[in-house]
């Protein structure tokens, strides 16, 4: 049985070293898949031992290695792209909100048009910062309405995160808080996230199809996946795959609004705003957790 990842803390030198493996390990994988490497293999080029990288993995996946790499085949995800397609379409069909329910519950999205949001940014306060997560150091910004932006960086790249940030909003206060932001995405990678107590409000702007699109994403379940098309087709446009792809690339809230979860056509991750071997990582970290849920989510 899986444990949650630990809670994350502002700048945790250990937590993010410790993602920093599972990372390079994932690239690993992803690259030799074909040749299915076995721990012995996964360990050498890792520079640890055996039983050390099962510990990692375990620790961090709740999961072996081994089983770890079959959540990275195209098979794999070939087959949970089908199985979701199948499920959403057939909800929504029946006029349900479909699977992704009970995560609307906790994820509330109140969107603004750029007008609006032009006029809302003036002298408007947002308080953000950085902390460790399950996939690496996370920046995070939130005003009274919700939060307002989530993304991945690298340590050394923060300064110009927090820049590219007050781009996002200009005319906006930003006033630094890691520790509220470390609260924050401790709630925001609870598992479930009904743990995380009133639910989580974002406040975004965007396109009326941007919008459109990201409130789709929401209704991806848990460990669910959709290939472009599939999303496109689901929301009426079946032909707009491409700029489907466009406005999913364009999502300011990353892991709640879960553009990790749609895949190119073939299976393959493709493509991701924050990394490639970090969309493979969040994608298998999450079909380890569906699989092995922690002893609060079973029978949820």
């Amino acid at each position: 049985m899986s444990s949650p990842p630990p809670s994350p803390a502002a700048h945790d030198p250990a937590g993010i070293a410790a993602y920093a493996r599972i990372e390079s390990a994932i690239a690993y994988l992803c690259q030799q898949r074909s040749g299915q490497p076995d721990l012995g293999t996964l360990a050498r080029y890792l520079g640890l031992s055996a039983s050390h990288t099962q510990r990692l993995f375990s620790r961090w996946a709740g999961v072996s290695p081994k089983r770890f790499m079959q959540f990275l085949t195209v098979e794999h995800a070939k087959h949970r792209m089908a199985q979701t397609g199948g499920v959403l379409q057939a909800s929504l069909a029946a006029g349900l909100s479909g699977p992704g329910r009970l995560h609307d519950l906790f994820v509330n999205m109140e969107a603004m048009s750029p007008g609006e949001f032009q006029r809302a940014a003036a002298g408007l306060p947002i308080r953000y910062g950085a902390a460790d997560s399950p996939f690496g150091l996370a920046l995070i910004a939130f005003t009274e309405r919700g939060i307002c932006h989530l993304s991945f960086v690298d340590s050394d790249a923060l300064p110009g995160a927090v820049e590219a940030l007050r781009r996002q909003w200009p005319g906006s206060i930003l006033m630094p808080d890691d520790g509220a932001a470390a609260d924050l995405l401790n709630r925001v990678f609870s598992r479930p996230l009904a743990a995380a107590g009133q639910g989580l409000s974002l406040w975004i702007s965007g396109t009326n199809f941007q919008i459109q699109v990201w409130r789709a994403l929401l209704r991806i379940p848990f460990a669910g996946l959709l290939s472009y098309g599939q999303l496109a087709v689901l929301l009426g446009r079946p032909r707009a795959a491409r700029a489907v792809g466009g406005a999913v690339a364009r999502n300011p809230v990353a892991f709640l609004i879960p553009c990790h979860r749609v895949l190119r056509e073939s299976g393959e991750f493709g493509d991701y705003h924050w990394g490639g071997t970090r969309k493979a990582a969040i994608c298998t970290w999450e079909a380890a957790s569906a699989e092995h849920p922690p002893d609060d989510e079973v029978g949820g």
